[in-house]
């Protein structure tokens, strides 16, 4: 698959249009061919969005994901919630299949109450449990993408999820630049910093899924504790800079799916990096 931008939801400025219906108008505009169905509140879907934005998407051109609920606890250790987890992660598959996406985002967890050792062996378990299911749907398709998260308390420093992609040869990692500047205090500052973080993909998991992988990008305000809250492109203080990364998936010939989760302006951050992209990249 070609690289994609997109947005994460709808930015502000897709106003009133209709949904599905202007989405690949809009997107055309910017110059954008991904986008990713938020579900985080839960899988709730129009059955408008399921009959027309399969078809809109092939015939455009625009590759679909989808993020699933921000309520799904990998790591909790009440066995009843964890299961309850698999059922979300499986409804958000069956969803994502009749989207026409391949890619479904999921948040990694709390380590709040239990060690980071613990909590990811928890994890790995619900994530096993959550394929199985998958593959006993006919979903195999899907391909479940654990995130890298913005708080210091939350699983999902990049080596854990990198760790949980270790658990099937199908997990992609989703690697979401701005939690992970969030959780380090501002640790990408340069090209070398963002460097690092790709050749421990590649190193890791290999090429194909480093070519592959899905990218989450925003500017992220942060205190001691991690992630606050998103920002926009507007924003100098904060970070990180997109245009180290776009040059470097350029100069390594990687094609990710990148979508924007910048407040407000997702689409319109979304295409800036977009045309930085190409510009380097020819």
């Amino acid at each position: 698959m070609a690289v994609s931008f997109g947005p994460g939801g709808n930015s502000e400025s897709f106003g009133k249009r209709k949904f599905p219906e202007a989405l690949p108008e809009y997107l055309k505009s910017m110059n954008l061919n991904g986008y990713e169905v938020e579900c985080g509140r839960g899988v709730r879907i129009s059955e408008k969005t399921y009959s027309l934005l399969p078809k809109l998407a092939k015939e455009n051109g625009i590759t679909i994901s989808l993020h699933t609920p921000y309520f799904i606890s990998l790591s909790g250790t009440v066995e009843e919630t964890r299961l309850k987890s698999v059922e979300y992660i499986y409804e958000s598959a069956k969803a994502a299949n009749a989207l026409g996406a391949e890619k479904i985002v999921v948040h990694s967890g709390s380590c709040a109450k239990i060690s980071r050792e613990e909590a990811l062996a928890l994890a790995k378990d619900s994530l096993q449990r959550a394929q199985q299911r998958l593959d006993a749907e006919g979903l195999s398709g899907i391909r479940i993408c654990p995130e890298t998260m913005g708080k210091i308390n939350q699983l999902g420093t990049l080596d854990e999820v990198i760790e949980l992609c270790l658990t099937d040869e199908r997990f992609l990692p989703c690697v979401d630049f701005g939690h992970l500047n969030a959780r380090t205090l501002g640790g990408i500052k340069t090209k070398a910093d963002y460097g690092e973080i790709l050749d421990k993909i590649e190193n890791k998991l290999g090429f194909e899924r480093l070519k592959n992988f899905h990218v989450h990008f925003s500017k992220i305000e942060y205190s001691a504790g991690g992630e606050k809250c998103h920002l926009t492109f507007e924003d100098d203080k904060f970070g990180p800079a997109y245009e180290p990364l776009m040059e470097l998936f350029a100069e390594r010939g990687l094609e990710p799916s990148i979508i924007c989760e910048s407040a407000g302006t997702q689409a319109e951050d979304a295409a800036a990096m977009c045309a930085y992209f190409y510009k380097i990249r020819g």
